[in-house]
């Protein structure tokens, strides 16, 4: 009698593993979309940022320090701080752009 009363208490149907893993895959969906996603856009944005990056750019370092680029090459950036300090910086220590070269910014005036 107990036996019987067990195996009818057993859920009928053959879903119980997908139904186990459905909540996994909507997991894994809401990180992709919500983390990993964004995260990726906003470092190809950061990259073409620094690839993008040319003499007489402003730009503000990761600390904070704010300079003109005299010198850049693939890693190495040498910024003018003042009209007598120069320093050397990697291209992946600048933040991001003030104001962008001279070009740039005679079209920003018209």
């Amino acid at each position: 009698m107990f036996q019987a009363a067990t195996l009818s208490a057993a859920p009928a149907g053959g879903g119980g593993i997908i139904m186990t893993i459905i909540p996994f895959v909507f997991m894994i969906a809401i990180f992709y979309f919500l983390l990993i996603r964004p995260q990726q856009k906003k470092q190809k944005q950061r990259n073409a940022m620094l690839g993008q990056l040319k003499k007489g750019d402003k730009v503000v370092t990761i600390g904070g320090l704010h300079g003109t680029i005299l010198e850049i090459t693939n890693d190495v950036a040498v910024l003018r701080v003042n009209d007598v300090t120069k320093m050397t910086f990697d291209r992946s220590a600048i933040s991001h752009v003030t104001t962008a070269g001279s070009s740039d910014v005679s079209l920003d005036k018209k």
